[in-house]
């Protein structure tokens, strides 16, 4: 099922090609000249426009030179009554899909036309779906693990993946929950079809929303043509919401109605589009006392967490550390061409007593530097710089410590160092994972980037 455009002079032919794109499941809207279609293609998506060649005014090469500057990923197909050899060269130069001559067979060569195009979108989605997330990734077996607390969650996995529910993934930063959300599609009905994923903290409101439903030309300054938005793009597919308690309450509205209609209308657009999407969320924030503080909607929260699966810390599974960290020993040796073949057993006997606060993402990290700097046979790990330094107090919360002299203080500079004292320490304690240093000291991770940016940490 496709959204169609049909733009022709003439009535009769608009309502025939409507019937019979209907007939066949297709979404169809129709408009009776060029100067309509334009209106219609600046305000909507459509992934196929079929259009007659000779209109007045406004003909159908020109509607498919608006429509190539627009939409380019609308397909279009141009039809006409006249044999026109340099019509259907203007009509091939100017990017057309297909070339049309309307006679007896109209219907039948623009059914099977239609077929091609759609086809190729179907083709150019799961292309663009496979560079931004390779498969490869998807499989369960990388989730690296044979302990029963790893077990259970494969265990998990397996059983909620033929469903259809919404799925939350809870765990702290650094646990694998994207991991575990492609493992859930890997196993699914839709693990032929794309996974997109998107960090919902990495955006600011409005841009996440275009990333999020698309827009149409000219929603906002720079918007220059129409682009579909990523529930589009997972048309079929599974779509992955990261760090879901960072969306703005006001984006959670348009979430939910999201998840509600199953349909999502393009920021400066006016038509509704139907989305076939599985939505997996993830976060690595308690939810339920985001609710109780206002600051997630409670409908929403109940919308997102039919299935809840909760991924273990390290801490949580340390007799998996030793296949972890061998796992990433052969990753980094292999990519800098090293001959390391084990790791000491000292520092192995190390690596399992760590307390690990940015959890498997920080082994990883920890044993890619050990492999940078062995030149040996045998892994030394020095875990030194993974430890969490203690700072002396700039300033304790009741102020006797805080002291100004007789002659006075630089209070901006003073403060400054304060807080760039803080957020330093806040990230030796995570092991450089921002959002958890973010977490310690109780801010929100789009107000800790721009710490560190304000402060070039």
């Amino acid at each position: 099922m496709a959204s169609i455009l049909v733009c022709d002079d003439q009535r009769s032919i608009c309502e025939m090609l409507d019937i019979s794109l209907r007939k066949d499941g297709h979404r169809v809207e129709t408009v009776n000249g060029g100067e309509a279609a334009k209106k219609k293609l600046s305000s909507a998506n459509y992934e196929l426009l079929i259009t007659d060649i000779k209109m007045p005014q406004t003909d159908g090469i020109e509607v498919l030179r608006y429509a190539r500057q627009s939409s380019p990923e609308t397909s279009v197909i141009l039809i006409t009554a006249v044999e026109d050899y340099e019509a259907a060269v203007q009509a091939v130069k100017g990017g057309a899909f297909d070339y049309i001559h309307k006679g007896p067979g109209l219907l039948e060569e623009l059914k099977i036309a239609v077929g091609r195009a759609l086809e190729t979108l179907v083709l150019q989605r799961e292309n663009f779906a496979l560079k931004r997330d390779a498969a490869t990734r998807n499989s369960l077996e990388n989730i690296i693990g044979d302990g029963p607390v790893i077990e259970k969650l494969k265990s998990t996995i397996r059983t909620v993946a033929p469903t259809v529910s919404t799925v939350l993934i809870y765990g702290e930063s650094g646990t694998g929950k994207e991991l575990v959300a492609r493992a859930v599609h890997s196993c699914s009905p839709r693990s032929n079809e794309p996974f997109v994923s998107i960090n919902c903290g990495a955006f600011p409101e409005t841009l996440l929303e275009s990333e999020l439903f698309g827009y149409v030309k000219g929603a906002f300054t720079g918007a220059s043509q129409n682009k579909r938005g990523l529930f589009e793009v997972a048309s079929g597919g599974t779509i992955f919401l990261d760090e879901i308690g960072e969306m703005s309450v006001s984006m959670q509205v348009k979430l939910l109605r999201v998840l509600q209609e199953r349909t999502i209308r393009p920021v400066g657009g006016t038509q509704e589009t139907a989305v076939d999407v599985r939505v997996i969320a993830a976060t690595n924030r308690d939810l339920r006392e985001m609710v109780a503080n206002n600051t997630f909607r409670e409908d929403l929260y109940y919308r997102v967490s039919v299935i809840p699966i909760q991924v273990p810390s390290l801490r949580e599974r340390r007799e998996d550390v030793e296949l972890l960290a061998n796992h990433f020993l052969k990753k980094y040796a292999a990519a800098a061409q090293k001959s390391i073949l084990r790791i000491k057993p000292e520092s192995l006997e190390a690596l399992r007593a760590f307390e690990w606060p940015g959890n498997v993402r920080q082994l990883e990290n920890t044993i890619e530097r050990a492999v940078a700097m062995e030149t040996g046979d045998e892994l030394k790990v020095d875990l030194e710089a993974d430890r969490p330094r203690t700072r002396p107090a700039a300033a304790s919360t009741n102020g006797d410590s805080a002291h100004v002299s007789a002659d006075g203080i630089d209070f901006e500079k003073y403060v400054a160092g304060i807080e760039r004292s803080l957020i330093e320490s806040a990230l030796e304690q995570s092991g450089g994972v921002q959002i958890r240093a973010a977490e310690l000291l109780k801010v929100s991770y789009r107000s800790f980037r721009h710490l560190l940016k304000k402060y070039d940490i």
